[in-house]
């Protein structure tokens, strides 16, 4: 049995007698993957899955050059819809396809990044969720750990998600009374270049969700915390890995609310009707054994705040 989906209903002019998914993670990191999970189970809980259901996927291992290839692939096959993980995965989709419905997750700003034109409509063939958090809480959190005065933030240059991250976190400079110092990370070689002098010049390190700052981790954290320097982070799976603590969306939470959304299209709903989305209430993860290596106090109030404590 097969399940039909009528294009035309969404302005793309296409009918087709199967339901195709595309899935196109931006790496395997464990926030792709446990996003798209996520979506994997709530089109599940509502009849989409194997074998009504046919889920091709692709990853670009954090390249972008093999991204732009993957999304010229996608757009030409015949696809019901494209799940799609990852900004720089999404950037690269949206400018190659344009008649198929595409669901974004673990996108950080759709918005800045130019994929929707708003929050309450994409404007285009785009819906999905993001992992959108007010800067201020992390930098709030982090000052409740010590008497932050300049903070290191760690980006990739040339990717969305980590330049919107850098951007937000200057722009609360004044409010928060914290200089941040902007460290771009292009490539292994750049972590271990530059990080000797920067944990010697700031009092913590903010990790955003650059490709190449996946690859410079271990370096990064090892470092930072021999120096005694606090690192933060909003990606869970960092800290799980090292980082000292962070404020972040949960993977799968996000991933099931994408889904959702997937649904929704699959059953006829233009992406464009169906607003854009973040958790309402971002949590926060502590790495204890990173706070006792770089013998850092966690006050009690922090502990209990948080959603998850790794000890």
């Amino acid at each position: 049995m097969t399940v039909v989906v009528v294009m035309a209903g969404f302005g793309f002019g296409r009918a087709l007698a199967e339901t195709n998914v595309g899935i196109f993670l931006w790496s395997d990191e464990k926030r792709y993957i446990e996003t798209r999970d996520g979506m994997l189970a709530a089109l599940k809980k509502e009849g989409f899955a194997e074998p009504k259901a046919k889920f091709i996927t692709e990853n670009a291992g954090g390249n972008k050059a093999k991204a732009a290839e993957i999304a010229k692939k996608f757009s030409s096959g015949r696809y019901s819809l494209i799940l799609v993980l990852g900004t720089s995965a999404a950037v690269a989709l949206i400018q190659e396809v344009h008649d198929v419905p595409i669901v974004f997750g673990r996108v950080y700003d759709p918005i800045e990044a130019k994929i929707a034109a708003s929050w309450k409509s994409s404007g285009n063939n785009t819906t999905g969720t993001c992992t959108k958090q007010p800067m201020s809480k992390p930098l709030a959190r982090l000052k409740e750990l010590s008497p932050v005065k300049r903070l290191g933030a760690l980006y990739t240059p040339g990717e969305k998600n980590s330049e919107i991250v850098l951007k937000e976190l200057q722009a609360e400079q004044a409010a928060s009374g914290i200089k941040i110092i902007p460290v771009p990370i292009a490539s292994k070689d750049d972590a271990v270049r530059l990080l000797d002098d920067i944990v010697r010049s700031v009092d913590a390190i903010y990790l955003t969700a650059g490709s190449s700052i996946d690859k410079s981790f271990s370096t990064i954290v090892e470092t930072a915390t021999k120096a005694k320097v606090i690192t933060v982070t909003n990606v869970e799976d960092r800290v799980e890995k090292g980082v000292l603590f962070g404020v972040y969306c949960d993977a799968t939470t996000e991933g099931k609310l994408a889904g959702e959304k997937a649904v929704k299209v699959l059953k006829g709903a233009k992406p464009s009707s169906i607003p854009i989305e973040t958790l309402k209430q971002p949590d926060i993860i502590i790495n204890m054994k990173t706070a006792k290596a770089a013998e850092v106090h966690v006050p009690p109030s922090l502990l209990k705040s948080a959603k998850r404590v790794i000890e």
